[in-house]
């Protein structure tokens, strides 16, 4: 069954573009695990323009799920994992002026860093993916770097999928199979929402996890924080 991990990072804008603590990141958290969500994703970036380094060290006594902390492994990132050890740990290429991610890792290219950031977390016990783009030779390269799982960056799925759903998911299916016979786990994120996530799992149903945010806080707007987290699992739990 595919597990939906809820990043909270858009909370934590809404926080910081006021200051103070309203709303309560922490809470948060404790109440997307209370609605259903089977983990939570947070995103630190050096600027700390929305999670920052002191919501993770508070959040991570609370989760009761699975903590997930994605990020570029610079040597602050990498001293904060090896210091909170969450459950599992993405690794992503994100610039520091990047507004949001937009790429995967060319685990090829950098295969000799990711090997050794991969080492260094495992040696927590801390389960590690790596953030690729939608191309098996990615896949491939990755599991080469001692990783547990990879993430599929789904960006250009959820672009293309009103136009051609088929065409959309074509690429991210081939990657799968790919990810699926190098013994890896799969987790998929970026851009998924409502109208596009169940075709994605049942598509693809042997993906382990997907972690949205941006969408999810969209869609609680209108809907409120339970309503949605409930109807993200009803895309989910199809199987």
């Amino acid at each position: 069954m595919t597990r939906l991990s809820v990043n909270i990072n858009k909370i934590a804008t809404i926080r910081n573009a006021r200051g103070g603590n309203m709303p309560d990141v922490a809470k948060a958290a404790i109440d997307c695990e209370s609605f259903g969500a089977e983990g939570i994703t947070v995103h630190p970036r050096p600027d700390e323009r929305h999670i920052r380094y002191s919501d993770v060290r508070q959040i991570r006594p609370t989760v009761k799920t699975e903590f997930n902390i994605e990020g570029n492994p610079i040597p602050s990132f990498i001293d904060l994992v090896m210091e909170v050890v969450p459950d599992q740990v993405t690794l992503v290429p994100d610039a520091e002026d990047a507004i949001t991610s937009n790429a995967g890792w060319d685990a090829v290219r950098h295969r000799g860093f990711l090997t050794e950031v991969c080492a260094e977390f495992k040696s927590k016990g801390i389960r590690t993916s790596i953030f690729i783009d939608p191309k098996p030779e990615m896949a491939e390269a990755a599991a080469l770097c001692g990783c547990d799982r990879v993430e599929l960056y789904t960006e250009s799925y959820a672009s293309m999928f009103p136009q051609d759903r088929a065409r959309a998911i074509e690429p991210f299916l081939k990657t799968a199979e790919a990810v699926r016979d190098c013994g890896l786990g799969l987790n998929a994120g970026h851009d998924l929402n409502l109208d596009n996530l169940e075709y994605f799992i049942r598509t693809i149903p042997w993906t382990d996890e997907v972690s949205i945010g941006h969408a999810i806080i969209c869609d609680a707007l209108y809907m409120g924080l339970e309503e949605t987290i409930k109807a993200y699992l009803s895309k989910v739990r199809i199987f």
